[in-house]
């Protein structure tokens, strides 16, 4: 079909859908070379979970690799957990037709969570751990040096009031990650992207959708009551989530109260403090409803000992 066909409804679709490509694109662009996601030479291993979320990451990874000043492989990876009625045919048919390295590793954590778990109770906490060893393990054997996870904008604010509400901690997800036998970096490159903007991304790309049938009968779970206060916050106060994001990427350790971050125990008259971190307790800030997250052009850059950048498909 030509452009001289389309309709106008369609030529609506087609632009609108083109902005969304090229926002999100350029949102993981800019997060790539704001925490050095990516390097060269690196193999980044994709878990894809069959949900909305790993399917874009991949799709936007494998994009941007076209055009990046530098090389890196990708293969994907999926979990099949034996959760009885999984399609284990789906994965693997669109794996294939795309052309890319993937491995299925079969574990049955279901049953051990089923084991484990008493009914009623919340799976979440068993089942991550059992993912995160077996993801860590296939990522040494496959040799990659760097594990993707489609966690994006909302997932990050979801564990940030998680920990403050259940947790009494001021700590979320962070955008890269290093595990604890120092032995693999975890990549978030979806950090910059909102939720809705890859759900209607993924509504558009038709990606072939397989539901969570282990966690998604849990309606009760803390993470969904605090999805949807910050829901219902996103669509009473529109640019509120905008604002909570940018300020977990503004923090000042002088005002706020862990004795670990800051030395208030030796704090001397006459000693002179950065401007962050002065007496502006009382000051009046200048803040924008809407903090701008992503740049506005269509260039992101790569930090690998120097600054490289990189132009992406339109």
């Amino acid at each position: 079909m030509t452009e001289a066909t389309l309709t106008q409804q369609e030529k609506k679709q087609k632009y609108n859908f083109n902005k969304l490509q090229k926002r999100l694109r350029r949102n993981v662009g800019n997060a790539i070379a704001d925490f050095n996601m990516i390097e060269d030479g690196d193999k980044v291993m994709v878990c894809l979970s069959g949900g909305k979320d790993s399917y874009t990451l991949l799709d936007i990874l494998l994009n941007l690799r076209l055009n990046a000043p530098i090389h890196f492989d990708i293969v994907a990876v999926n979990l099949d957990q034996k959760q009885p009625g999984f399609p284990e045919h789906i994965l693997p048919d669109y794996l294939s037709k795309l052309g890319i390295e993937y491995k299925i590793v079969e574990e049955n954590t279901y049953g051990i969570v089923k084991e484990k778990i008493p009914e009623g109770k919340t799976t979440c906490s068993l089942c991550s751990r059992l993912r995160r060893g077996i993801l860590y393990r296939t990522a040494t054997e496959l040799g990659a040096t760097k594990i993707a996870l489609g966690h994006h904008r909302d997932d990050m604010l979801e564990t940030l009031f998680l920990n403050m509400f259940y947790g009494g901690k001021l700590k979320a997800m962070p955008p890269k990650l290093l595990s604890d036998d120092g032995k693999q970096i975890v990549i978030r490159p979806l950090a910059y992207c909102k939720e809705k903007d890859i759900e209607k991304y993924s509504i558009a790309k038709e990606f072939p959708i397989i539901p969570c049938n282990l966690c998604g009968s849990q309606p009760n779970l803390q993470r969904q009551v605090v999805k949807e206060m910050l829901q219902t916050w996103d669509r009473q106060y529109p640019g509120r989530i905008e604002t909570m994001f940018s300020a977990i990427q503004n923090v000042t350790p002088s005002h706020l109260c862990d004795p670990k971050l800051f030395n208030f125990k030796h704090l001397q008259q006459g000693e002179l403090l950065s401007d962050i971190e002065g007496d502006i307790a009382f000051d009046k800030e200048d803040l924008p409803a809407i903090p701008l997250l992503a740049h506005d052009n269509d260039e992101a850059e790569f930090t690998d000992g120097e600054m490289i950048s990189f132009k992406e498909v339109n």
